[in-house]
């Protein structure tokens, strides 16, 4: 069965991309929680950051340099990234938030 992000990235379902190449998309969250909110996907499925191996550190790599890219040309210098995992895990397919604003 496909994750709502694997739909998301087919284009089955819609959603605000922001940015696309061959492995990532980022999306606007339609749940923010802070005035800027995102979501960093990698195209490929991987459950969650828990259950990522060591053949993914490329995928996992390039999540974390996208997210560093994507600040400096959108111009935001103070944001938090975060994973979840276990119950705090909504969407059964690894994704980076990337929050900025307001925020804790």
């Amino acid at each position: 069965m496909k994750t709502l992000f694997q739909k998301i990235i087919n284009k089955e379902e819609p959603a605000k991309f922001l940015y696309e190449d061959d492995d990532y998309i980022i999306i606007d969250n339609k749940y923010p929680k802070a005035p800027i909110h995102y979501l960093i996907i990698p195209k490929k499925p991987i459950h969650s950051i828990s259950e990522s191996v060591n053949k993914d550190k490329e995928i996992l790599g390039g999540l974390l340099l996208l997210a560093s890219s994507f600040a400096k040309k959108k111009k935001i210098k103070d944001y938090k990234i975060v994973f979840n995992c276990g119950k705090h895990l909504h969407i059964p397919h690894l994704h980076l938030h990337f929050l900025a604003g307001d925020i804790d």
